[in-house]
């Protein structure tokens, strides 16, 4: 496939105080790899968004040890070697990686992300699942419905905006016309790029419904991005 591949695993880990933490790691390998690193994510109901982060910022570090090389396996067994001292490592320098994030992890600046989806059959579970995923990675926005049209505008971090995207694609969060759970097929990209500094910040994420066109754009206008619905949203109304 010209995407590459996706899957899951899910590993039992003891701990700092010899209780099990179960990992649920996410690898999506790209069409050349292992010449190009893995994107990975990194879930568990026993650690904190915070945690899992830095669980998948060391392996990521370690996938660069085994670049050009099949690595998942070796990345496997290192995390149950090392959890709990990635674990320990991350609540020490808690304070510390606070300040540092503020000159390292938004380096790139902060990003924003437009997609527009098909419909939602399962609208209550789905709309429940996006702001959880918002949540999580500590994006902010608006999940938009207007008619017929149903956008996702996210702002945050680059790397969380790209681990929403995995999220989105590979998670089954709706329903199919048959009623059985279903992964997101019907997703496009409208738009990612970089947030400018004529442009406003989201602080929340919303989900907001719209009864006319000149609702959703005052929306757009407000946040600073006019241009941003001039050149996606009335294109979707053809």
């Amino acid at each position: 496939e010209t995407h590459g591949i996706t899957f899951r695993i899910q590993i039992s880990v003891k701990e700092l105080l010899d209780t099990d933490v179960l990992l649920k790691l996410l690898f999506h390998l790209p069409v050349n790899y292992p010449s190009t690193l893995p994107d990975i994510s990194v879930n568990s109901d026993q650690l904190t968004r915070a945690q899992c982060m830095d669980v998948k910022d060391k392996l990521l570090e370690q996938a660069k040890n085994h670049l050009s090389e099949p690595m998942v396996h070796d990345l496997i067994l290192w995390i149950q070697q090392h959890l709990k001292y990635v674990i320990k490592e991350s609540a020490t320098v808690c304070n510390e990686k606070t300040t540092l994030s503020k000159g390292t992890s938004t380096e790139d600046g902060i990003w924003m992300l437009l997609l527009h989806l098909d419909h939602m059959r399962a609208k209550a579970k789905y709309v429940k699942t996006v702001e959880k995923w918002a949540t999580d990675l500590r994006l902010t926005g608006r999940l938009m419905f207007m008619g017929k049209i149903i956008l996702i505008l996210l702002q945050g971090d680059r790397s969380n905006i790209k681990e929403y995207l995995i999220l989105q694609k590979t998670s089954k969060v709706d329903v199919d016309s048959s009623g059985k759970k279903c992964k997101e097929k019907m997703i496009s990209v409208l738009c990612e790029t970089k947030v400018q500094s004529q442009q406003k910040r989201f602080q929340t994420f919303e989900v907001k419904e719209y009864s006319m066109l000149d609702e959703l754009q005052k929306e757009f206008e407000t946040a600073g991005l006019a241009t941003l619905f001039s050149d996606f949203v009335p294109p979707l109304l053809k």
